[in-house]
């Protein structure tokens, strides 16, 4: 169990917490929102915080073994991470290689966990990196995915000031990955009685806090952050599926925020499900996908699989989100992009006819 702390502007019950634990000196890795926000001034007043910062968003190798050095030659005990995705990524590995040896690359050796307090207080609601196993580096310029238990934050800040300095396009864009995480892992063939839970009440939260939150209200900001941490639960256990297989290139090749791009492609991959179970890849059956789409509906107020459908795209719309101009070029790069690997978590098989189909759909203006 996470131990959650939840603070709407007085951040004494976490400086209460830090000091509680006897950390004796805190490496603290933050972004470039670290000078935006409220706890910084926190931070800023502890005499016991090392501040790394130097690292890119999608951050590579040797800036973590920049941050591996500067925990150890400055003696620190715990880890902070402050800030979006990349915040977490980098400081989850810091935490994971911090005891390794360093005679040889972190990355090309088995993990060993170790019980360094790593604590995660998020500045966007959308990755849910901080319920995760997961975090994403750059290694010799190829995405590596590095995994282990152990790196799962065991203390959790939720800020609800934190959001609202965020531009409202990262808003909606980080709404929306947690609303496909949530979609997505319901779906999964790896999906367990456990994670469903976590998906259907994310995906009430966030139904239900929508308004609140784009118009910056402090309830919604906070229940945000909560919907998008239990979405980050259930895809710990599930992992995603074909909608973010099919979103990578999307944000790469058009600069597209990643949720954005995952909703563009989720709004098109449902349909298409829902329509063609006949091909369903899941070992529990066609009745028993029919089933699931029944209950990802009724978790999004719909009476139908049709309906659900609906509903997604008239979120998509009211968020008034660009559709990027493409070309037939596009298409093909983003056909032959496809990681084969995560489309084997998606529950309804996808031939390359299908997902040449469905990008041109995703890029359709209509």
């Amino acid at each position: 169990m996470q131990n959650i702390i939840t603070v709407t502007g007085d951040y004494s019950p976490v400086k209460e917490f830090f000091e509680s634990q006897g950390f004796k000196k805190i490496f603290l890795v933050c972004d470039s929102s670290y000078q935006f926000l409220k706890i910084s001034e926190l931070f800023d007043s502890l005499d016991n915080i090392v501040k790394f910062s130097d690292f890119a968003p999608n951050p590579d190798y040797e800036s973590v073994k920049k941050a591996v050095a500067l925990y150890r030659s400055e003696g620190c005990d715990s880890i902070v991470a402050l800030g979006g995705g990349s915040a977490m990524d980098l400081a989850k590995c810091v935490k994971l290689y911090a005891e390794m040896n360093d005679d040889e690359e972190y990355i090309n050796q088995e993990i060993v966990p170790n019980d360094i307090p790593l604590t995660a207080i998020p500045t966007t609601a959308g990755t849910g990196s901080e319920a995760t196993r997961y975090a994403v580096i750059y290694y010799k310029g190829a995405k590596q995915s590095v995994t282990d238990y152990s790196c799962i934050p065991s203390t959790v800040v939720f800020d609800a000031s934190a959001l609202t300095t965020l531009p409202m396009y990262q808003k909606k864009a980080t709404m929306l990955d947690a609303l496909c995480h949530s979609i997505e892992s319901f779906w999964s063939v790896n999906s367990t009685d456990e994670s469903k839970e976590y998906s259907k009440e994310a995906i009430g939260m966030i139904l239900d806090n929508f308004d609140a939150y784009i118009g910056n209200k402090t309830e919604g900001n906070i229940n945000m952050l909560k919907a998008a941490n239990l979405a980050g639960k259930a895809i710990n256990i599930t992992q995603t599926t074909a909608g973010h297989a099919m979103c990578y290139k999307l944000t790469s090749l058009y600069g597209v925020a990643h949720g954005h791009a995952a909703a563009m492609c989720v709004r098109k991959l449902m349909p298409y499900m829902v329509a063609n179970t006949d091909k369903c890849v899941d070992p529990r059956g066609r009745e028993y996908l029919d089933g699931i789409f029944s209950e990802i509906a009724g978790a999004m107020g719909c009476n139908s699989a049709d309906e659900m459908c609906s509903k997604f795209n008239s979120i998509f719309d009211s968020l008034e989100l660009a559709i990027p101009e493409h070309t037939d070029e596009d298409i093909k790069i983003l056909s032959e992009s496809v990681n084969p690997v995560r489309l084997k978590n998606n529950p309804v098989g996808l031939s390359s006819d299908a997902i040449e189909n469905l990008y041109k759909q995703i890029l359709s203006k209509g």
